[in-house]
């Protein structure tokens, strides 16, 4: 079965998890995470380019890829949970946790947090294929999530975040893809992390609300279809 981007992304969390990696945090080279995880370059890059965006990993001119800080120990307890779940059950998850880690982004992220999101919004419009925008735009969730400084909701949030990587929720997703969804996702976006920038706790909850609302009303009908 072929990779997508988020299941690449996966495998590299996983293998920074693992901990095989050298001493001072440095990653192999592309060449040998390509044969080690058995994915092309080009997923590969991309998977790299959301880390980096994301702060987890950093580059050194000459020297390689480096770890940006230790990964969290509930991946794979996430990926076994999210196993006996379903779509509809994480959304309604997310509208539980999201909205509130959206609000206490709000009151703590940094400067440099904002300018994060804001380019990780600008990477979702310029790169449309379903499964590279998907990508962006978990990363974008997962610093807002990180962003919250609040470590049990963050572990709450990773479990469900693990279904992004599910080859369903990628076609469930790319189904109701659109021109005018990712339009509405869009502005959504910039009006979640315009709260959040100007410290409007209850703006960003709302905003995040909202978003989450009508991506749940859209996964509806392929579910509602789909039990026919």
């Amino acid at each position: 079965m072929p990779e997508n981007a988020s299941s690449v992304l996966a495998q590299l969390r996983r293998l920074v998890q693992s901990g095989a990696v050298t001493e001072d945090g440095q990653l192999p080279t592309e060449r040998v995470l390509c044969d080690r995880l058995g994915v092309g370059r080009r997923a590969l890059r991309a998977a790299l380019e959301v880390l980096e965006e994301e702060g987890l990993i950093w580059r050194r001119q000459g020297k390689g890829t480096f770890i940006g800080q230790p990964p969290d120990p509930t991946g794979l307890l996430a990926a076994d949970i999210v196993e006996a779940t379903d779509a509809a059950s994480i959304m309604e998850a997310r509208l539980c946790i999201e909205p509130a880690l959206a609000a206490l982004c709000a009151e703590r992220a940094s400067a440099d947090d904002i300018e994060r999101m804001r380019r990780l919004i600008e990477h979702i419009g310029l790169t449309p294929e379903s499964d590279t925008a998907e990508l962006w735009d978990g990363a974008l969730h997962r610093l807002i999530a990180r962003a919250a400084g609040n470590q049990v909701l963050l572990t709450a949030f990773q479990l469900l975040d693990e279904v992004r990587i599910r080859d369903d929720w990628q076609a469930m997703r790319a189904r109701v893809r659109s021109p005018e969804s990712m339009a509405a996702s869009d502005r959504e976006h910039r009006a979640i992390v315009d709260a959040i920038a100007v410290r409007d706790a209850n703006g960003a909850r709302a905003a995040m609300t909202g978003h989450l609302n009508r991506l749940a009303e859209n996964l509806a009908r392929p579910l509602s279809k789909a039990a026919e």
